[in-house]
């Protein structure tokens, strides 16, 4: 686990946007795409590369980390539409290439079943963008979700419905229950990028990178994984013990390493 802390959310943006950027410029790639406020400036980053005419998605796949149930792909807050708006509508992904779970299945645990299948057929994820919560939790695998949890149903905790009440006419329309990728199959992914901005994240990524691996902390299962990159500004790593360390290592690192 890398631990690169940089001064602003600008700075997180575009390191974010160089490493995806360099794994799609290699050839066929699959990413992992998050919602939420975090990964946006990575993807107004990537729009404006493409915009620029020096960056291609056609050769690539993408797969949503989550989606909520009971929410048809063309309602506004469903996870298809938000990422459509965000990032993949503006730039050049083939129409079949943006991969969701379906929120309306008849059959949940199929449907789970059947997107690890698809990520499988796919070769895998490349790169994986993750946010975190100030809980600890990365996609919807709230504390105590399973280390080695696969995609599945997971109910809603009440905090989590009122933090994204924000985005519906009321907390009451906030669906219950979502489809998430679990821990494990998200550690799956061959490198993991980890962003947090802001002093609100501190205490979750401190916990997440030097605390025990535990439930508690969701995220902290990704010191199990054998390429993270964890990419922070100066806010989000105000809680770290050991930040001397993390900025002295990564300002000798190799030029040619790269995250």
């Amino acid at each position: 686990m890398e631990i690169v802390i940089l001064p602003t959310p600008a700075d997180v943006a575009r390191t974010a946007a160089d490493a995806i950027e360099q794994q799609v410029r290699r050839g066929p790639s699959v990413l992992g795409l998050a919602t939420g406020s975090t990964p946006l400036g990575t993807y107004a980053e990537l729009i404006g590369r493409h915009r620029a005419g020096g960056l291609s998605f056609a050769n690539a796949q993408a797969f949503l980390l989550d989606e909520y149930v009971g929410l048809p792909a063309g309602h506004p807050q469903s996870y298809h539409s938000v990422i459509r708006e965000e990032f993949t509508g503006s730039v050049d992904f083939a129409p079949d290439a943006v991969h969701g779970l379906n929120g309306m299945a008849e059959d949940l645990e199929a449907e789970a079943a059947q997107y690890e299948e698809r990520i499988s057929a796919s070769g895998g994820v490349d790169i994986q963008i993750l946010g975190i919560g100030t809980d600890g939790h990365v996609g919807f695998n709230e504390p105590m979700s399973s280390l080695a949890s696969r995609t599945r149903i997971k109910t809603l905790t009440r905090q989590t419905r009122q933090d994204n009440a924000r985005f519906f006419e009321s907390a009451a329309d906030v669906p219950e229950h979502v489809l998430t990728q679990g821990l494990g199959t998200i550690r799956r992914a061959r490198h993991l990028l980890l962003l947090a901005m802001g002093e609100a994240k501190a205490e979750a990524i401190a916990a997440a990178v030097e605390g025990p691996v535990a439930a508690l902390c969701p995220a902290s299962a990704l010191q199990l994984h054998p390429h993270v990159s964890v990419l922070v500004d100066e806010a989000a790593a105000s809680r770290l013990a050991h930040r001397d360390y993390y900025t002295d290592t990564f300002g000798r690192k190799p030029a040619w390493q790269g995250l």
